[in-house]
């Protein structure tokens, strides 16, 4: 964990977030600035700043249920479909340096993203 860290400080409850599920190795809670009618970050419960990072920890059992939260919320709040995005760097759009999953649903979602 970072102190300074604004996603440790809501996986350390120092920060209320409006979660829609927590467990040892996640957290999810609605977006503040959401881009769609539904959006969700799942972030880890370890610090890491980016995927590569996150993958290279040797964070399996963590990355698995990165992945299966984001199917869950993805099911729950998408019933029509849904998309997970994982931006790593600024240039990808990463503004917050802790691994986060974005679940984005409630409305059709164009292509190309961006």
């Amino acid at each position: 964990m970072h102190e300074d860290c604004l996603f440790c400080k809501i996986v350390r409850k120092d920060i209320n977030a409006k979660e829609v599920l927590r467990d040892e190795h996640v957290v999810a809670f609605h977006d503040l600035n959401p881009q769609a009618p539904t959006h969700v970050l799942v972030i880890p419960t370890v610090h890491a700043e980016h995927l590569s990072e996150f993958a290279a920890q040797g964070n399996a059992a963590a990355a698995d249920r990165l992945l299966s939260a984001a199917a869950e919320i993805g099911k729950q709040f998408g019933p029509n479909g849904y998309r997970v995005v994982i931006n790593e760097g600024r240039d990808a759009g990463q503004s917050v340096f802790h691994l986060h999953a974005h679940v984005l649903a409630g409305r059709p979602l164009g292509w190309p993203p961006g």
